[in-house]
């Protein structure tokens, strides 16, 4: 219950900043406004409140986690919502980070 619990929270979590960061982008850069940003600002806000429910009380290693997810669910973003290719290499780059994040907040420790 615990890695799907987690799981699911890291996934909810990446969607909030990464189409929290991908409105500011639009609102600012590609001059969509300012209810765009504020939009954005609020589901960045949202991340947080995600990354907060981690079964896992250790902050430290729940952000970390969270980087390989965020690495992994940027590129997913990019395909879907701005028609971004990625090659080979960011495809086993994303891997890699992801199986590290794996490592860090899933391999059993001891006591």
């Amino acid at each position: 219950m615990f890695f799907l619990k987690s799981a699911l929270l890291f996934v909810v979590a990446a969607l909030f900043e990464i189409g929290g960061a991908w409105l500011v982008w639009q609102g600012l850069r590609e001059h969509r406004g300012w209810l765009w940003v504020g939009g954005g600002v609020i589901a960045l806000g949202l991340y947080g409140v995600f990354a907060a429910f981690q079964p896992d009380a250790n902050f430290a290693r729940v952000l970390a986690t969270y980087g390989g997810v965020f690495i992994v669910g940027s590129i997913l973003w990019g395909v879907v919502a701005d028609g971004f290719r990625p090659d080979r290499w960011d495809v086993i780059g994303a891997l890699i980070c992801l199986a590290g994040a794996a490592v860090i907040m899933y391999v059993p420790r001891g006591a």
